[in-house]
């Protein structure tokens, strides 16, 4: 093995392999050279580009057609066709004819502006098929709204103060008639955010379903906005009303005021008074198994977060 190892050694170090190595690659590069410069025949399958569709056609997804085409050119010219997928373009403007459910493209109204896609030395000696049937649909522009998937946590003591702001809100969505239809909304990605204590802005990608072919989307992402601040709980004594009362009794109840508690941010805790609240109840709901007046909260300021009442039940007697 030192043998053939110290031969090996001493032929590259005479320079009689690498002459050799040189004369190789010369003498392949020359076969090569010699092959590509004959002629030859051959067919080739091409992927279609269709052009010029009109915007209220969709052209379904089944009708990506392809095209056998038999060519006769030196090798030369037939070598990029095998280092990359070729295509061909179909102008649906001039060289298809449209009937109620497809566009046709045919070998013999079709094949000039095919042939002139090829280069002077390319003779084009057959296509296959000779008819390609497009099937299409009417589009359909729908707007769709979008709605956020999320899983926000804030920190203790802060809340959001109004709501989260998605804009785009909606988004246009544009296909078949047959599937637009049966979108009803377009989900966020989700958006995950823990102990939150400050504005939010953040822009979100939409879960533009893959599966659903022939269908375009206008948007891909939206911004969401959100104001954080700190919240604290307030407290208030509210009068009682009492409504639905029959003209034909006179009642008395109590406690004439409950205590409403509210949740809102410190911003707008000062604003906040007694004439912002409405505490309600309702006669008319009374029945054999809850004999006392149950007190709802029937109006609040919009500042306000949640609220509840501190007594749940009003006693009440009638007087005859």
């Amino acid at each position: 093995m030192s043998t053939i190892k110290s031969k090996i050694f001493s032929l590259f170090k005479s320079g009689k392999l690498n002459v050799f190595l040189l004369f190789l690659l010369l003498s392949f590069a020359i076969l090569i050279l010699t092959k590509l410069s004959k002629t030859y025949t051959n067919t080739i399958t091409f992927d279609i580009i269709k052009k010029n569709i009109p915007e209220n056609h969709v052209v379904l997804s089944d009708s990506n057609a392809k095209l056998n085409v038999t060519i006769k050119t030196f090798g030369f010219n037939l070598l990029p066709y095998y280092l990359k997928r070729p295509k061909l373009n179909i102008d649906f403007e001039t060289n298809v004819i449209k009937n109620d459910s497809a566009y046709i493209w045919t070998k013999e109204k079709g094949f000039p502006e095919l042939n002139s896609q090829f280069d002077k030395q390319i003779e084009v000696v057959n296509i296959n098929p000779d008819t390609l049937r497009f099937r299409y649909d009417k589009n359909l522009v729908l707007k769709v709204p979008i709605k956020l998937h999320s899983n926000i946590q804030y920190s203790p003591g802060y809340d959001i103060r109004d709501s989260i702001v998605l804009n785009p809100d909606s988004i246009k969505v544009i296909g078949p008639h047959g599937v637009v239809s049966k979108i009803d909304h377009i989900l966020t990605e989700e958006v995950i955010l823990k102990n939150i204590k400050s504005n939010i802005s953040k822009t979100v990608k939409l879960q533009l379903p893959d599966s659903i072919k022939d269908i375009k989307f206008l948007e891909n992402k939206v911004t969401l906005k959100a104001m954080v601040e700190k919240f604290t709980e307030g407290e208030l004594k509210i009068p009682v009303f009492v409504k639905n009362v029959p003209d034909s009794i006179s009642l008395k109840y109590y406690p004439k005021e409950v205590d409403v508690y509210y949740y809102t941010g410190l911003s707008d805790f000062n604003s906040i008074a007694v004439k912002d609240f409405i505490v309600e109840c309702d006669y008319s709901k009374i029945d054999s198994e809850h004999e006392y007046l149950t007190p709802q909260i029937t109006k609040k300021p919009k500042v306000v977060k949640s609220t509840r009442i501190g007594q749940n039940r009003i006693e009440f007697i009638i007087i005859e």
